[in-house]
């Protein structure tokens, strides 16, 4: 596929099409390409010099939106996702070279704990999350995560184009949403619309673990 059909085309298809020719069994931005393709967007970006207001204004989209894709904190749309690797101007072999795709199988899924992926999300002081699976399941894609906190760990309140499931394996935490704080002990779980202002913070001196699931709908 040559890169001018990467850039000025609209067709959905464009994406199944490079797959299939590099040999990938390639439903449309299913499993964790989205992510994948997120975070390759914010490494060409920082790499290029290129900051957020002007790949927005390239793309014709708000810097907080690419700043929210950027941090896994919103699904594109295949338009979006389309202009914004067009504002990079990088060929396409080129960035996509290192974006695999599950290949299909059975219903289940084996995730190997070794084969989680670390990833980051904004300039956030002590957290570490680390991606068991990312799905698309008709509308909604769903995101599973480990989230580590240190003790220390702080940031500024977020919001998440999602709906999220907390589950707190290890630790106390405070977490605040929108006006309110709720302290979750080891095994208390929570959901709530993550497009509120949210944050959590450690309680007791201890480390945090939870395990969190996001409940996207594409941007």
């Amino acid at each position: 596929m040559s890169r001018e059909i990467l850039f000025y085309t609209e067709n959905k298809n464009y994406l199944v099409t490079y797959f299939k020719a590099k040999g990938n069994n390639f439903g449309i931005m299913q499993e964790d390409i989205l992510f994948q393709i997120s975070n390759k967007l914010k490494e060409v970006r920082k790499n290029k010099g290129v900051t957020l207001q002007e790949i927005a204004d390239e793309a014709g989209v708000t810097k907080s939106l690419v700043s929210q894709i950027e941090n896994s904190r919103t699904i594109p749309s295949l338009p979006v996702m389309l202009g914004l690797i067009k504002a990079l101007d990088i060929d396409l072999n080129l960035f996509f070279k290192d974006i695999i795709s599950t290949a299909p199988g059975d219903n289940v899924l084996i995730r190997r704990k070794e084969e989680y992926q670390p990833f980051t999300k904004e300039n956030a002081k002590g957290f570490y999350y680390h991606r068991i699976f990312s799905k698309q399941f008709k509308d909604n894609h769903i995101d599973v995560v480990l989230l580590r906190l240190e003790k220390d760990a702080k940031r500024p309140m977020v919001r998440t184009n999602a709906y999220e499931f907390k589950y707190v394996l290890q630790g106390s935490v405070e977490y605040t949403v929108g006006k309110n704080k709720y302290v979750l002990n080891q095994g208390d779980s929570m959901f709530f619309d993550a497009n509120e202002l949210h944050n959590p913070k450690c309680i007791n001196g201890d480390e945090v673990l939870l395990l969190v699931i996001y409940f996207f709908n594409e941007a």
